[in-house]
């Protein structure tokens, strides 16, 4: 029934994993080339030229699985983290929801996201509203009908609530799970820093900074779990767990981190990897962060 609630659709995602068909991103040339490092809490390997090099290459292989890529915008509006489009907004099979950013320097981009989904002609179920606070990396689909979500420095319990009121009339449940503050605030950790989905039933996680009560869940719905190596998890930042599936078990990742890599092609993942540390590392966004799916089945 799920599939054919979709089929013939524009729109719809209470998949992580599911075969990715239409998806919302934004270029680092248009994004990034006036970016100061030090505003936006990027890295030393931050460079606007190399990190737009770096982001064709990402769209060069999410094009080659067959999604269809849909551009926010070329302004030059100086919104350099607009290029991770997976945060202002959320994708439901009802339509999108927009979110409210907890990073100030990112708080016009809902806006963008709102008039980009217009013009797609994708309605809007509802919107967060101040003082709730809800970014899409802290939003996880355990299934169509189950949404976790992070409670931490970008995501608030206001913000999970108002989710909830707008998706619970839909039959989906949302749980809130606190995070670690790690590394502090100005920092960034989602949900989606410590687990990124490989398939229905598949993860690959980071397990030391996973909240229990979501392992708890986790491990009752059969998921099973992949381990990021942890030095290779310490030294990107996370980032070698930020892994995109354009299909089940069919992966694109960041290059430079074998062991993770063979973890999940030991699960029985294909895992296609772009060199990104101008890009991915240095700005703590992965490639799950520089995509918004707009339709998966």
């Amino acid at each position: 029934m799920f599939q054919e609630y979709l089929v013939g659709k524009a729109y719809g995602s209470q998949s992580m994993a599911g075969p990715l068909q239409r998806v919302l991103m934004r270029s680092a040339a248009s994004a990034m080339h006036r970016a100061e490092a030090s505003e936006w809490h990027y890295g030393p390997g931050f460079d606007p030229q190399k990190a737009a090099a770096q982001h064709e290459a990402l769209t060069t292989l999410v094009s080659a699985s067959g999604a269809e890529i849909e551009w926010l915008t070329d302004a030059d509006d100086g919104l350099a983290d607009s290029v991770f489009t997976h945060d202002p907004s959320l994708m439901t099979d009802h339509g999108a929801i927009i979110l409210a950013m907890g990073k100030a320097l990112r708080r016009a981009e809902p806006g963008l996201h709102e008039a980009a989904y217009r013009r797609m002609g994708v309605p809007v179920l509802g919107r967060i509203e101040h003082p709730g606070q809800v970014e899409g990396g802290d939003c996880v689909w355990l299934d169509a009908r189950t949404l976790a979500v992070g409670r931490g420095v970008r995501t608030n319990q206001e913000g999970i609530q108002q989710l909830a009121n707008l998706l619970s009339p839909k039959g989906i449940q949302v749980y809130g799970y606190d995070l670690p503050l790690w590394h502090g605030e100005e920092a960034c950790l989602h949900l989606m820093s410590v687990i990124s989905p490989l398939a229905d039933d598949l993860a690959l996680v980071y397990a030391p900074l996973l909240p229990a009560a979501f392992y708890q869940m986790l491990r009752a719905r059969g998921i099973r779990l992949v381990e990021g190596d942890a030095q290779e998890f310490f030294a990107s930042n996370g980032l070698s767990l930020n892994v995109l599936p354009t299909a089940p078990r069919d992966v694109i990742a960041v290059a430079g981190f074998p062991k993770t890599a063979a973890a999940m092609a030991a699960a029985g993942c294909r895992v296609s990897t772009f060199e990104a540390d101008a890009l991915c590392i240095a700005c703590e966004g992965g490639p799950t962060c520089l995509t918004r799916p707009v339709l998966r089945q």
